[in-house]
C-alpha cells in the first residue's frame, strides 16, 4: 500500500544556515514570506527598543515576474525597490496608479540620461553617488518645482568595483548636495563587502549618519538585515527572502 506524507506547512525556527533558510522560504507563499520577514523584524528590533513601524521593508522586485509582484501587492505590501529604471517602468508604469499609497524606491545606479524617467516613477532615490548626478538631479527637480527624499550611497568598504562616495569624501559631498544642488538628503545607503562581517560596516555607516545628523539608513538585505536593524537601519532591502530565488 503506498505511503503518503501528510501535507504540512513548514515554518522553520530561525536563525538557520543561509541556504537552508531560503530553501524553506521557497516552499512558502509570498504572503507567508512577508509575514515571516515582518515577524523577524519585530524579533530583532524589540531588544533594541526599536518599533517595527520605524523600519521600512522594501520588497526588491528586480527580475521578478509580474505575477509575484502582484502577489505581494495582494498581500498588502506597499513598499518596493528596483535596480534599473527601464525594468521598473516595465513593472510599474501601468500598475502603480492603481495603488496610490505605494512607494517605489530606486536602489540601483542612476544614469544622468535617465533622471527624468526616474523622477516620473520613483518616490525615493537611494543612490546619489557622484557630483554630476547630484547636479543634474537637483536641476531637474528645480525645473519640476518638486523635491523627493534622497540617500547618498557610500562605498563603505572602498571597493573599486562598487559605486558610492568614500567615507572620507562624504562631508564635502553632503554639503555639495544640500547647498549647491538643494537635494533633500535624508540618509545614507551602503552595501558592505562580501565575506566580511557586515555589522562592522553598518556600525560605521550609523556613526557617519549620526555625525551629519541624517535620520535614515538604507542598509541590510535578505542575508544580513538582522545585523543592520540593531545598528539603526530604517530601510532594509529584501528580495530573495520575499520572492524566492530569481530565475535569471
Amino acid at each position: 500500500m503506498p505511503f503518503f506524507l501528510p501535507s504540512v506547512k513548514i515554518r522553520p525556527t530561525f536563525p538557520l544556515d543561509y541556504n537552508y533558510q531560503f530553501f524553506y522560504l521557497h516552499l512558502m507563499s509570498i504572503k507567508e514570506n512577508l509575514t515571516h520577514i515582518q515577524t523577524q523584524i519585530t524579533k530583532v528590533a524589540t531588544p533594541w527598543n526599536r518599533a517595527q513601524q520605524d523600519i521600512n521593508l522594501l520588497a526588491v522586485s528586480k527580475r521578478q515576474p509580474q505575477s509575484k509582484i502582484q502577489s505581494a501587492l495582494d498581500a498588502g505590501h506597499r513598499q518596493f525597490a528596483e535596480n534599473r529604471v527601464q525594468e521598473a517602468a516595465e513593472h510599474w508604469v501601468a500598475l502603480k496608479p492603481n495603488y496610490p499609497e505605494l512607494k517605489l524606491h530606486l536602489i540601483g545606479a542612476l544614469q544622468t540620461n535617465k533622471i527624468k524617467d526616474a523622477l516620473a516613477l520613483f518616490d525615493v532615490i537611494h543612490t546619489v553617488d557622484r557630483e554630476k548626478l547630484a547636479r543634474k538631479l537637483g536641476a531637474e527637480l528645480r525645473a519640476q518645482n518638486r523635491s523627493i527624499p534622497c540617500f547618498i550611497q557610500v562605498n563603505i568598504g572602498e571597493e573599486d568595483q562598487k559605486s558610492g562616495i568614500t567615507p572620507n569624501d562624504l562631508p564635502n559631498f553632503l554639503e555639495f548636495c544640500q547647498r549647491d544642488c538643494a537635494l533633500d538628503i535624508q540618509g545614507l545607503m551602503c552595501i558592505p563587502p562580501e565575506n566580511e562581517p557586515a555589522a562592522l560596516y553598518f556600525a560605521l555607516l550609523q556613526k557617519m549618519a549620526h555625525t551629519h545628523h541624517l535620520p535614515n539608513l538604507s542598509m541590510g538585505m535578505s542575508a544580513d538585515f538582522d545585523k543592520a536593524i540593531p545598528l539603526g537601519a530604517t530601510h532594509i532591502r529584501v528580495g530573495t527572502g520575499i520572492f524566492g530565488q530569481r530565475d535569471c
